[in-house]
């Protein structure tokens, strides 16, 4: 594990603004930085970076947070990637906690897996480019491919030499162990005996998520029956087949920001589509597709686009992969390319233009799929076509969420001809749940089907006020929380006659102190869960803690308060474009000071905290009408005057809310 001390040390050196600005095209806003959202299209900047507060918020896809959650949200890092990758972009030297002998083996040996797997890569990659065998074969293959320069290195491509040997003896020159090479394949080792495992091929490095090299793909060149097409890299311990994806590294950003990952079969497919400017493309590398890969993807998206290029194999493999990512909860559609043509072929001979028209187009959901493709087979068969029915049933069954399972059942029903009644009892049976039940559920969800159809008018949503203040009260906290300020509190004393009058007494007390104290005093809670969390953590620290460093605050922070610590931060400068003044909702003008600030929001909170007491009381009137109704009148007076009171305070007439 890497040391609090190296995580403290990354976190006072980086610099949000220098991190984002090598991946985002930044400008200054004043204090601030904008730039265009990484996250999705967008025409006008949304995107702002807080040099002074050291964090970050995309208003357009509502992410936040600091340095570490911009590279786990943009590089799709694990935390402990993403404090990795800012110490060696500041050269600060990683400390790890003491392990045990056994865990630290572990992990020097996964370690040096993935150094002797990375000077593979650059060997391979420098044989292609500057050698006369590499450029010969290699070299010419790729070129005959259609790949660029500039593919061939994005992709870092290479070649292994035809002789046996040729890899391995470089690798033992080096000073790499033969017990590494031999682990991770790269190296064939029988007692005295060793030789290269990619001989005579082209090679395709298979890269991590954080772009690590975990193993290699090599196909073979020549027409020798006898060996493989194509070889890849045996399991190790760091390299699983079933958990990996090709292109993944490169094809990460934009899934996520196109909201979509296309799969197809093979390494050159991805390329390709690449080269064409179609980038979440992603390969299961010839094996049939597996949950972990499908999670890999849901990391990024719920999106998955299966390509294939038609032949039974492709379309059998797909069907299969289908039901594997419904499982998973993701949504799935499948396009196919015309006869004689795979994603590569196409690709290489389509304008992006066309061809991303051609996929839009083409996309179908998965009952259409199944439906087109198998219908071939049933013919006029009805037994074939019971079959395909019940098999696209099967498909539905994986679906957990009952609304897409009614829509399917729906387009199951329209597409085949069949009842709707028949093939939820159908769905119940594969369930295991009773027939009357399912139909009784049917009928159900059908009627509130129909009530959505019916199209009716839907109430304008209305501004939650009480959400809005103790938004603010989170924002003061975290803002001006340990600011000392001079506050009036107001006391009853007896003046000199021995009548009670109201004396405003000044008192400088921290802003977190205030708070607490006013709405301890009130006995008010937070109703907003995740706000009453975040409260209750910053009372804490402040209590605990003599000075506030936000960066420190954040980095002790689990995901969620984090996002939620973010967004309150970085909203701060939208709130005057919401006109929450219409709405009775105080919000901070620049000339007022800190401590009106604070007294206001207060104010505000309890004058709706006490109008909720008259509604509940004069619920009670409502319900009590033959009833004595006179304390709960006169309780409602009481009311009345501290909300005039708070008006009087507050410096206007605070209208009754709807």
């Amino acid at each position: 594990m890497i040391s609090k001390s190296t995580i403290e040390n990354v976190f006072e050196t980086a610099r949000v603004e220098e991190v984002i600005g090598d991946f985002v095209n930044l400008k200054r806003a004043g204090s601030n930085l904008k730039g265009l959202s990484p996250f999705v299209d967008e025409k006008s900047p949304s995107f702002m970076v807080s040099p002074v507060k050291q964090i970050w918020k995309d208003f357009s896809s509502g992410k936040g947070g600091n340095v570490v959650t911009f590279l786990m949200e943009h590089e799709h890092f694990t935390y402990p990637e993403a404090i990795k990758f800012l110490a060696r972009k500041y050269n600060i030297e990683i400390e790890e906690t003491i392990q045990t002998d056994e865990d630290a083996a572990i992990a020097n040996e996964k370690e040096s897996m993935y150094l002797v797997s990375e000077f593979a890569q650059k060997y391979f990659h420098n044989t292609l480019l500057n050698t006369e065998e590499g450029k010969a074969i290699g070299l010419s293959y790729f070129k005959e491919r259609g790949f660029t320069s500039e593919t061939i290195k994005k992709f870092g491509l290479g070649y292994s030499p035809e002789t046996w040997d040729a890899f391995t003896k470089e690798a033992l020159g080096k000073g790499y162990k033969l017990e590494y090479l031999d682990k991770t394949g790269l190296s064939i080792v029988k007692e005295d005996k060793q030789f290269d495992r990619f001989k005579g091929r082209v090679m395709f490095p298979i890269q991590s998520m954080s772009g690590r090299i975990l193993g290699f793909g090599g196909r073979i060149l020549t027409n020798d029956k006898k060996a493989a097409k194509y070889l890849n890299s045996p399991e190790s311990d760091i390299y699983h087949k079933s958990k990996v994806l090709y292109g993944i590294f490169h094809a990460k950003q934009a899934i996520a920001k196109q909201d979509n990952c296309y799969l197809v079969e093979g390494y050159t497919d991805v390329i390709q589509f690449n080269q064409a400017g179609i980038e979440n493309v992603v390969a299961s590398s010839g094996t049939a597709l597996t949950p972990d890969q499908i999670r890999l993807v849901s990391r990024l998206t719920k999106n998955i686009t299966v390509l294939f290029d038609g032949d039974a194999a492709g379309l059998r493999a797909s069907v299969r992969g289908i039901d594997l990512i419904l499982e998973a909860d993701m949504n799935v559609r499948v396009c196919a390319f015309p006869e004689g043509e795979d994603p590569d072929s196409f690709a290489k001979k389509m304008p992006y233009e066309e061809l991303v028209k051609y996929l839009e187009e083409n996309a179908m959901d998965f009952i259409q799929f199944k439906a087109s493709m198998l219908m071939k087979e049933a013919k006029n068969d009805p037994i074939k076509k019971a079959d395909l029915i019940r098999d696209m049933v099967i498909s539905i069954s994986k679906i957990s969420d009952r609304i897409k399972r009614e829509i399917y059942i729906q387009e199951c029903s329209r597409i085949m001809d069949i009842s709707e009644e028949v093939l939820f009892n159908t769905l119940a049976q594969m369930d295991k749940k009773d027939l009357s039940e399912a139909n009784k559920k049917f009928k159900e969800e059908k009627k509130a089907f129909d009530v959505v159809r019916n199209n009716e008018p839907v109430s304008k949503a209305k501004v939650d006020i009480q959400f809005e203040l103790e938004h603010i009260i989170i924002q003061i906290l975290l803002l001006y929380g340990n600011v000392e300020q001079e506050f009036d509190d107001v006391l009853l004393k007896p003046d000199e006659e021995g009548e009670l009058k109201e004396v405003i007494e000044k008192n400088n007390v921290k802003v977190y102190q205030r708070i607490y104290l006013s709405l301890q005093e009130d006995e008010i809670e937070l109703s907003n869960p995740l706000f009453q969390k975040i409260y209750k953590d910053l009372i804490d620290y402040y209590n605990q803690n003599e000075t506030f460093v936000l960066e420190q605050y954040l980095m002790r922070l689990d995901e969620e308060i984090a996002q939620e610590v973010t967004s309150v931060l970085m909203n701060e400068e939208r709130e005057v474009l919401h006109n929450w003044e219409s709405q009775n909702i105080i919000v901070k003008l620049k000339e007022a000071t800190i401590a009106q600030y604070v007294t206001e929001t207060i104010l505000t909170l309890r004058w709706y905290w006490v109008n909720n007491i008259i509604d509940d009381l004069k619920n009670q009137l409502v319900t009590n009408v033959s009833g004595d109704n006179s304390e709960s009148l006169a309780m409602i007076m009481d009311y009345l005057g501290l909300t005039n009171m708070f008006s009087k305070k507050l410096g206007r007439v605070m209208s009754r809310y709807s």
